[in-house]
């Protein structure tokens, strides 16, 4: 204002300033113990993994840049749990996403006896792994359940541990884990979907197809992506269930990044570990930063 005393103004703006500043170092102090965690247990510990990438040795520590890298490439055992573990995820993220999804919608209609079945989705979150592996090795050995039952049809057994149907018992396995909690994400999230978007578009005339794709999916968007960001990380999670099932060294075609890795370490190569942990990290970065992209274009004009 014109009329107002310049020198008050002036004493304002300074309060103004302390006071602001006040604020933000108390944000930074209670901010400080995590920072210093993060810092202490996953930024230094990363640094010191590609420190030893580009090592001959942790011995000696002579600087050999990307040797270890090309080395890689032409380790036989990497390139197959690389293709392992793709196959793997390309399979069993999108059926995990898609399913949890439809069971979500399935569960949030009128349905009877929804909050059994949310308990029985529930349930693999509580069973110790050990004790599921038990049940699957009953069920896909070559003696087992599963061609007990198929022999019925006149069908021949199938060793599914050790065969390329490994690559079903897997993908069994991981929707088992992961079907549950997935489903309670995406319930949670359509229950924030704005009904009078839905009900404005159904009096216009809107489809239910239409209202799924171009309103309920654009506001289920953000939530898609922080499921198929869990996803994937659970898919390259699933070394404690094969190494349950099958020990260091199972059936190729379940010898997967994390089995790698383990038997790396072992055998104490640190700068192929590091190697292989530094091209992991920089895969997921690359990843889940073009999910991002995508998740942003898709759903940028929903109003928060």
């Amino acid at each position: 204002m014109k009329g107002r005393d310049p020198i008050l103004q002036t004493q304002v703006t300074k309060a103004h300033r302390k006071r602001m500043l006040r604020e933000q170092a108390a944000g930074w102090g209670w901010l400080l113990p995590s920072l210093i965690g993060v810092m202490v247990f996953f930024i230094l510990p990363f640094c010191v993994v590609i420190y030893y990438s580009v090592l001959d040795n942790p011995i000696f520590a002579h600087f050999v840049g990307l040797q270890n890298f090309t080395a890689l490439f032409r380790n036989t055992a990497f390139l197959r749990a690389v293709k392992n573990t793709a196959i793997f995820s390309v399979i069993s993220v999108p059926l995990s996403v898609v399913l949890s999804l439809w069971m979500a919608f399935a569960l949030n209609s009128k349905i009877p006896g929804k909050s059994w079945l949310r308990s029985c989705f529930l349930c693999p979150l509580m069973v110790p792994i050990a004790s599921v592996v038990l049940v699957w090795q009953v069920i896909f050995h070559y003696h087992g359940t599963l061609n007990q039952v198929t022999a019925l049809f006149g069908l021949e057994p199938v060793d599914w541990i050790k065969s390329n149907w490994s690559y079903l018992v897997l993908t069994v396995m991981f929707l088992w884990k992961t079907l549950g909690y997935n489903m309670i994400l995406f319930m949670s999230a359509i229950a924030g979907i704005p009904r009078d978007i839905i009900e404005v578009a159904e009096l216009e005339g809107a489809g239910g197809w239409y209202t799924f794709l171009h309103i309920k999916l654009r506001y289920l968007s953000p939530t898609i992506l922080f499921v198929t960001i869990l996803s994937i990380i659970s898919s390259f999670k699933m070394f404690r269930e094969v190494y349950l099932l099958s020990g260091d060294y199972p059936y190729q075609s379940m010898y997967l990044l994390q089995h790698f890795m383990n038997n790396t370490f072992n055998s104490l190569d640190y700068q192929k570990l590091s190697s292989a942990a530094v091209l992991l990290a920089v895969f997921m970065v690359i990843l889940i930063g073009i999910l991002f992209l995508i998740e942003r274009r898709f759903g940028e004009d929903v109003e928060e």
